[in-house]
């Protein structure tokens, strides 16, 4: 009966060799890291408007839902943040999940019907690529960013029920889909677009409405958007966004939102509060912005390969996994968070640091870890 738990040993003891062994690093409430590796780009995860509407929700709603929100679950703070979010993102509808992940899985099983052709970027997020899978459909997998790649695979299955699925701002190096081109192509061969815009919500677009509307597309008919709520609003939950007739097959038909525990009361309110922040935020995204720039130019300076970001996730390459692991522990003992991405979580089998800039950072401790970054590099 202990052979599996053996073979699990093994299993572990081959990642160690490689350098792909990942650990816990519980973090007290009083913890003092410098972070470029969360995702609180603007800093609303700990701002006081956000703490008071958490909390009033929190005192009035109790600890958590109660139920699916097709039972007990939904609140008036989930309408609220609800109609709040379509009218941000310009979309008919708006549905809340309780992740990001199952709201992509969501999505995707919910856009597919037979013989439905998905088309996906190489560099999608785990949660799209899971949710191709779970879909059931073909899925024809792409090179990263390659719109002609697309469009062959389109017009290589003519008739065909298909979608385009894509991240806007890629969680990996940071780059910007070509939206435009995508939706273009998209649309010519009849198909639909969706777009997991999590990286680009609150940073980019009019009033931080994200990528998709920065583009124009937003409530196109043939665009779904998807977001996690867990990154420039600083809370959790996930969002998928679109037509009122999709937004309702959802309802009756999606099982990662009728058959889950809702997203509690709390953490809705907490979020719409950081939604209408991140609405009026422009201040905030000029800084973040300027922390790019310096970013990226300071890296360079000190002979490092580092991305182009469109937003404000920075990649930084390390010579190797085990190279990459050590980097960042390193950078962790000298008070700097950073994210280490080694394979099989990097979608080209290349091993880097990714930094997040974050606006909610005092500026000195973000230059200063800039310099722990360049001192402690391989």
């Amino acid at each position: 009966m202990a052979d599996w738990l053996a073979a699990l040993d093994r299993r572990a003891e081959l990642r160690a060799k490689a350098g792909l062994t990942r650990r816990l690093h519980p973090r007290p409430a009083d913890d003092q890291m410098t972070d470029l590796a969360g995702n609180d780009y603007l800093g609303l995860a700990t701002h006081p408007d956000v703490i008071a509407a958490a909390t009033a929700a929190l005192s009035a709603y109790g600890l958590g839902a109660t139920g699916s929100r097709l039972v007990r679950g939904s609140t008036d703070a989930h309408r609220a943040l609800e109609e709040d979010l379509a009218r941000w993102l310009g979309t008919d509808g708006a549905l809340v999940f309780s992740s990001g992940y199952l709201a992509n899985i969501g999505a995707l099983r919910a856009l597919v019907q037979p013989r439905t052709l998905l088309v996906s970027d190489a560099h999608n997020h785990a949660s799209l690529i899971d949710g191709c899978r779970i879909s059931g459909a073909e899925t024809v997998v792409t090179p990263h960013a390659d719109v002609d790649a697309v469009a062959a695979a389109l017009g290589a299955a003519p008739g065909r029920p298909a979608v385009v699925v894509t991240e806007s701002v890629f969680s990996v190096d940071g780059d910007l889909a070509p939206l435009a081109r995508l939706h273009a192509v998209a649309r010519r061969h009849g198909a639909l677009l969706l777009v997991d815009d999590a990286h680009a919500l609150g940073l980019t677009g009019p009033a931080g409405a994200g990528a998709v509307a920065a583009t124009g597309l937003a409530g196109e008919p043939d665009v779904v958007v998807t977001a996690t709520l867990s990154k420039a609003l600083g809370g959790a939950g996930g969002v998928v966004a679109g037509p009122a007739e999709f937004v309702r097959h959802l309802v009756e038909t999606g099982r990662t939102f009728i058959f889950d525990t809702a997203l509690p009361p709390a953490v809705a309110a907490g979020v719409h509060a950081a939604l209408r922040l991140a609405r009026d935020g422009d201040d905030l995204r000029t800084e973040l912005s300027v922390r790019v720039g310096l970013a990226v130019g300071r890296l360079r300076a000190a002979g490092l390969t580092v991305s182009a970001p469109d937003a404000a996730v920075i990649s930084v390459t390390a010579p190797g996994p085990e190279a990459a692991t050590a980097w960042a522990a390193d950078c962790r003992d000298r008070g700097v968070a950073v994210g280490c991405f080694r394979p099989p979580s990097t979608p080209d089998s290349r091993s880097r640091l990714r930094l997040t800039v974050s606006a909610g950072v005092p500026r000195a401790a973000f230059e200063q870890a800039l310099d722990v970054i360049v001192d402690t590099a391989p």
